[in-house]
């Protein structure tokens, strides 16, 4: 049914994009694809009709790693309608390997053949830890099972992300695919589940009653609570969170048709889903103190939160984190999260938890304790590996792209 949307998706964009421009002297308007899909330009609301309404000149990027990049670059100029050729302003090739003086030839066919200039040639840049998009990359291999930094079988620690069909968010767990001794691996509804699973995690979703519905129609649910009762812990961010309580409550229909479910029953809250998503920058400390939480002593964490929904208690009990700040502003000492009472049940709103290395550390030694595993320290500084990606890649633009070009463009 997304096509009968789009008329009413094309107006919410239009009324981003006028809130945006009345606020800010640039913007930058990524697409999607090829602007010169010739099934699909009829209802396009991203490419060249953005363009349009948005009266922004275009540069087309094509990745020359795949290999005919100059066929793909003419060929999608001789499908565009002649008043969309008008808003192309020129090309950037990216990812080429070697020495770019080679690619002269081609650079100025395109030029003659269109009349219009390429802007840069970017290299590839080999290691780049660059968070991935969408959860696309989970289904083509790029966050498969064995992505740790050991081979499964020398791991210390396993650690198991459910792959629900509707996943969000889930660079949360990159920080465990730098740990030489994590095994990390996505878990889809057909998937077995090792009996070697320390932890199990249930990631954030963009539909959370109809993801619980698919774990248990698939049995996928069971095979999680047969891991739990082998001793596996069981962590829930966000949506995978609102699925450990006892119910969830779909009132509005925001996510489905679906209005009312059971949860897994393991943490004592219910959930209620709500029109308004809560979106923010959060800082937040430790506040339970057992299980590995003791270890952290109220440490800071940077976090975020991103979700439709809140979640209550049912019973008495003692939250995991207190909320300091949100985007900045002190938010009065709230509470989020739950733990069991066994400690093997443990969930919350923060996105991002991981990338805090004291907190990371914090569980991979508590689940190393349990197998008599000798305890480790970080193994890296997560954000600075960030920081350092970032910079690495701004320094290859800054040094490939034509700058004067691009501001003569602007």
């Amino acid at each position: 049914g997304y096509r009968t949307f789009k008329p009413e998706a094309w107006e919410v964009i239009q009324a981003a994009y006028r809130r945006l421009a009345a606020t800010y002297d640039l913007i930058v308007i990524e697409g999607a694809g090829s602007p010169a899909e010739i099934n699909l330009k009829s209802h396009d609301i991203v490419n060249m009709r953005m363009a349009a309404f948005a009266e922004a000149p275009v540069l087309l990027v094509g990745d020359i790693d795949r290999g005919g990049l100059f066929a793909s670059f003419v060929g999608t100029w001789e499908l565009l309608e002649p008043e969309e050729r008008e808003r192309i302003a020129g090309f950037i090739i990216n990812k080429f390997r070697g020495d770019a003086s080679l690619l002269q030839g081609g650079i100025d066919f395109l030029q003659a053949r269109t009349g219009r200039p390429t802007f840069g040639v970017i290299p590839a840049l080999s290691g780049l830890r660059l968070p991935e998009e969408d959860g696309v990359a989970l289904e083509t291999g790029g966050r498969g099972p064995g992505v740790g930094g050991r081979e499964e079988k020398t791991a210390e620690i396993h650690i198991a992300v459910i792959r629900l069909p509707h996943i969000s968010n889930f660079t949360d767990f990159d920080p465990f695919l730098l740990d030489p001794s994590v095994a990390l691996s996505y878990v889809g509804p057909e998937d077995p589940i090792s009996e070697r699973t320390d932890l199990i995690i249930l990631p954030g979703t963009k539909n959370t009653l109809e993801d619980l519905q698919t774990l248990r129609k698939s049995g996928l649910a069971d095979r999680i609570r047969l891991a739990h009762a082998r001793g596996a812990m069981i962590v829930g961010i966000c949506g995978g969170y609102q699925m450990l309580g006892e119910t969830i409550e779909d009132p509005h229909q925001v996510e489905s048709e679906i209005g009312r479910m059971a949860g897994f029953g393991l943490l004592p809250i219910r959930t209620i889903l709500e029109r308004e998503k809560q979106t923010a920058q959060v800082k937040a400390r430790a506040l339970y103190a057992g299980s590995f939480f003791s270890n952290l002593a109220g440490a800071p964490l940077n976090c975020y939160e991103i979700h439709m929904g809140r979640s209550v208690a049912v019973e008495a009990g003692a939250p995991l984190f207190s909320l300091q700040e949100r985007n900045g502003v002190p938010c009065g000492e709230e509470r989020d999260g739950r733990i069991s009472s066994s400690g093997q049940v443990w969930g919350c709103y923060l996105h991002g938890l991981f990338e805090n290395d004291r907190f990371r550390t914090a569980l991979l030694n508590h689940l190393r304790a349990k197998k008599g595993e000798p305890l480790g320290s970080p193994s890296s500084n997560y954000l600075a590996m960030k920081e350092a990606t970032f910079d690495r890649l701004e320094a290859a633009l800054r040094d490939s792209l034509d700058w004067k070009r691009l501001d003569d463009l602007l």
